[in-house]
């Protein structure tokens, strides 16, 4: 241990001597020692319900707030407080006629109940808004299940996606969801994977369709990546528009938040 101090002592003096003869203002010091963290970026999740065929799904949103959390986010999680379209007995795959559900009272689950009502979310207090998919998207958050291109967005969902966009803001949507920013943010370009169905790869491929029929333009990505939209500061991956195992779909989500959290700039 002696030897070994011997020859690591006078190499630790000549690494601080440059250091030893200055003075450093408090500012400098605190470069030199950062205690705190850099701010990340403010993150609105908006969700539609806990449950893929009803609601939002919940693989999703779970990756979307790894991710979030991976990048250092501040995330704070909101949902219409709105009836649902109809409950899904997920075990059957059918509507249950004698049930019905609240949106926000759903999303809390996944929340763990910190959850804020979407009429609440201002895009002034966030640096963007991430939307994950599940039928929800398409039944609660708009009407995209029952009439296609020719469906109604929710008015607080509307309002949100045009402030974020006004606000040059930018939004996050996977799976079904990119069909809201098809709808109400003009000759935006997204992506739900694949254009043709592919043997049942891609069972939902009819969906590229309908989105250019919303006036906006398909982008063809792999499950594992991410469309950006620079113009329109919009994200999008198809997550499980395809069939395929969740790793990829975890991957692809992934990819989206990254390059949501890189357009904020924190």
């Amino acid at each position: 241990m002696a030897a070994v101090r011997a020859l690591v002592a006078p190499r630790l003096v000549s690494a601080l001597a440059p250091l030893s003869g200055r003075h450093h203002t408090p500012s400098q010091r605190a470069a030199l020692h950062s205690s705190s963290p850099r701010p990340g970026a403010r993150v609105a999740l908006v969700l539609s319900g806990c449950g893929v065929y009803d609601g939002t799904e919940i693989h999703e949103a779970s990756a979307i707030l790894v991710h979030l959390s991976r990048g250092g986010a501040e995330v704070q999680i909101f949902a219409p407080d709105v009836p649902q379209m109809h409950v899904i007995d997920h075990t059957k795959g059918q509507p249950s006629e004698s049930e019905s559900r609240n949106v926000l009272a759903e999303s809390a689950r996944i929340a763990r109940g910190k959850i804020t009502s979407l009429a609440q979310l201002k895009a002034a207090n966030h640096d963007a808004a991430i939307f994950p998919g599940g039928f929800g998207a398409a039944k609660n958050l708009s009407t995209f299940a029952v009439d296609g291109k020719d469906c109604t967005v929710n008015k607080e969902v509307e309002r949100v996606l045009k402030e974020f966009h006004g606000a040059r803001k930018p939004i996050g949507l996977c799976c079904i969801a990119p069909v809201l920013a098809a709808k109400v943010i003009k000759g935006v370009e997204v992506t739900v994977g694949h254009e043709q169905e592919e043997g049942g790869k891609w069972p939902y491929a009819g969906t590229a369709e309908a989105i250019k029929a919303l006036g906006a333009k398909h982008c063809v990505k792999g499950v594992t990546e991410a469309h950006v939209d620079q113009k329109n500061k919009v994200v999008t991956t198809p997550a499980f528009m395809c069939e395929t195992a969740l790793h990829h779909i975890h991957d692809g989500i992934g990819a989206m938040v990254k390059k949501v959290l890189e357009l904020t700039g924190k």
